[in-house]
């Protein structure tokens, strides 16, 4: 590999669940991660900014923003993308113009916290109740495409994750003329759906710049890595044959604590992508 790749861990995965939730912003005890995270070894987190409790999420304040810089500095744990869940409750697609104006109101404030912070990808699921379909492309692309400009203009990428066959999705992203549409590649997801890893390679691999690494079974949920139908062996191959330079997040399976099942498949990962990260 001829760059370095970060990689980090879906922020919450070495805490304890957020009031039970399996993915959610951990408000008020998220700090301690950073320090958890270095004694990994690991480059980032990905932060994550949640529908419910968004104007509470250190993103969404000058004194939140100052917070993160400051953990950023004392561990060198960087912040390099968010997950951006908010808007698989508001997505750009739907017919209530009102949310749809909220989210593009979070999405411009958020865009001006990465900026900041020093965010390059900002992840935006349209997966489950958000799912894009072709017929929906087009309202998706007017709603948001004036915040891509905007995004652009600042270095900072719109990584779109979606449930979209491969070519389908191509096609999405071939809609947009900006050069920061990129793809989240989730090669969880992509096994539960039954889709092939050289196959979405072969539509768009040079559009991937972030991979969440977790296992699940086909046509079912999330299980503990190695132990589903996530063909990684196949994905460090097509990460190679790019010569993938983006960022690889571990979004792995997760109990109610957190860190000894990350630390049993951190060592299943470090195995797996010998001599790329």
């Amino acid at each position: 590999m001829s760059r370095k790749i970060n990689t980090g861990i879906m922020q919450g995965r070495l805490l304890p669940k957020y009031q039970g939730r399996y993915q959610a912003h951990p408000l008020n005890y998220w700090k301690p991660e950073f320090m958890l995270a270095k004694s990994r070894s690991l480059d980032c987190i990905e932060f994550i900014l949640d529908y419910n409790d968004v104007e509470n999420n250190p993103l969404m304040s000058e004194k939140g923003i100052i917070e993160i810089k400051e953990q950023v500095t004392n561990s060198n744990v960087k912040v390099l993308s968010v997950c951006a869940d908010y808007f698989m409750e508001g997505p750009f697609h739907q017919d209530n113009d009102y949310e749809v104006s909220k989210s593009q109101n979070i999405l411009k404030r958020l865009i001006n916290s990465s900026e900041i912070i020093g965010i390059k990808n900002i992840i935006i699921p349209c997966v489950d109740h958000s799912s894009l379909h072709v017929k929906s492309f087009e309202k998706f692309i007017i709603n948001i495409e004036e915040l891509v400009n905007y995004a652009e203009e600042k270095s900072i990428n719109i990584c779109l994750e979606t449930d979209l066959p491969p070519k389908e999705f191509k096609t999405l992203i071939d809609s947009f003329s900006n050069n920061n549409v990129k793809i989240n590649y989730d090669i969880g997801n992509s096994a539960a759906l039954g889709y092939n890893v050289e196959e979405e390679f072969e539509f768009y691999g040079n559009f991937i710049s972030d991979v969440h690494i977790k296992d699940r079974l086909l046509n079912g949920g999330s299980v503990e890595l190695g132990t589903g139908d996530a063909d990684i062996d196949a994905l460090v191959i097509e990460l190679k044959k790019i010569d993938y330079s983006g960022l690889i997040i571990l979004q792995a399976y997760r109990d109610d604590q957190g860190i000894n099942i990350f630390d049993k498949q951190y060592d299943f990962f470090v195995n797996k992508f010998k001599g790329l990260v």
